[in-house]
């Protein structure tokens, strides 16, 4: 599970000195599905990206200031990776959607988002749309998945911008098909709408659609993407654009306070990203699936009752747990085997409203250290996770 700040909202904080100890214990696991950037040190997080910078490219780049030097080429960058004329860096992706939104809204005229109840604007980040964007949002469909064509087309409010998260993280970081998108995004042109992508995850999404960055970022408007919550990058985002909203985008940006002074530690941490784990998404996502495939037959293996591995097969290189434990019990479980040296799963959760009661759920994600597993070693590391979940 990605350790941002929305991992925890709404969920009772645990204890300093569990928090503590699991975090202590996932850093120093030598086997682990994959790193989180708060698994490690200042000190190591730094060098690390030192000595990545020394036998770069960019070695010998200008620092920024307000955004020149490796933030705008981190800007060209990104506009090329996905095939629009220009992009904006932003310290954060809420500050980024919020701007990016609020200039969709002038040019149409109407302040009405339409976007799921799950996306990330609604659950995590305090009513910021309607609370500091001026913005209304409505929701096309409360089911957990993105909307489809025709939910869009009937929807009986008018909006000026359909939003679409891609993946839909709290669903269970789900896509739909190729086809189902490009019909809902249709569907939005023929209310005249536009069409903004959440793609804070979109990097992983070309195997699922079977097309490559430019064609899936090219059915929207506008596209939002984040550096740290697939590319490994220490924080920041990036809006992808036309270049009159860009040039907007920058206008707010400034109003919101997001023109800081050096960012170059973040901008490096996102080249960094760009360079080495993009082109290794697709391996993750590949690896994710006999993962979630073999956690399956361990479960029904051992007679657990109801569970879910959701969505099977992944549609990225992320995917949730759910299983009929408390989460504490299972955090604890968690705990137990890190501190035998396997980071298997991280901290647990109850389950959403409405899902099956007593069951929590977890995020499992597939990065670089994960790709050395076998899927014996997945077996052996779930059996022992049941074995002392279950003492």
């Amino acid at each position: 599970m990605e350790t941002d700040r929305e991992t925890h909202t709404g969920v009772p904080d645990a204890s300093e000195d569990e928090t503590t100890a699991l975090r202590r214990a996932l850093r120093e696991a030598p086997r682990k599905l994959w790193d989180a950037s708060p698994d490690g040190t200042v000190a190591a997080r730094l060098r690390e990206l030192a000595d990545w910078a020394e036998t770069s490219p960019h070695a010998d780049a200008p620092l920024d200031v307000y955004g020149d030097g490796v933030v705008a080429e981190v800007e060209d960058r990104v506009a090329r990776a996905l095939g629009f004329p220009a992009a904006a860096f932003f310290p954060t992706g809420t500050m980024a959607q919020q701007v990016t939104l609020r200039c969709w809204a002038g040019r149409t005229g109407n302040p009405v988002v339409a976007l799921h109840p799950l996306a990330h604007p609604e659950v995590h980040e305090d009513q910021a749309f309607t609370t500091v964007g001026a913005l209304r949002t409505t929701h096309p469909t409360g089911a957990p998945r993105l909307p489809t064509a025709d939910e869009v087309r009937d929807h009986p409010e008018p909006f000026g911008t359909l939003m679409l998260e891609l993946p839909l993280r709290d669903a269970g970081f789900v896509l739909p098909t190729w086809d189902e998108l490009v019909h809902v995004v249709e569907a939005a042109r023929e209310r005249d709408a536009v069409v903004h992508f959440d793609g804070a995850r979109i990097w992983e999404t070309p195997t699922r659609f079977g097309r490559e960055l430019p064609e899936i970022a090219g059915l929207a408007d506008s596209v939002y993407v984040s550096f740290y919550k697939s590319l490994g990058g220490m924080s920041g985002a990036a809006v992808a654009g036309p270049e009159d909203l860009i040039a907007e985008a920058r206008l707010w940006r400034h109003r919101y306070g997001g023109d800081v002074f050096q960012q170059y530690p973040a901008a490096m941490s996102a080249l960094r990203g760009l360079e080495t784990e993009l082109p290794r998404l697709p391996a993750y996502v590949a690896h994710a699936r006999m993962v979630a495939t073999v956690l399956r037959e361990v479960f029904e293996e051992a007679g657990e009752g109801w569970f879910r591995v959701h969505p099977e097969p992944p549609h990225t290189h992320q995917f949730q747990v759910w299983l009929p434990y408390a989460p504490e019990a299972l955090t604890a479980a968690s705990l137990a085997l890190a501190e035998r040296g396997t980071a298997l799963f991280r901290r647990w959760f109850p389950g959403p409203a409405g899902g099956p009661p007593g069951v929590s759920t977890t995020e499992v994600t597939i990065s670089a250290p994960g790709l050395e597993w076998t899927a014996e070693d997945v077996r052996t590391a779930a059996r022992d996770f049941l074995a002392k979940l279950n003492r």
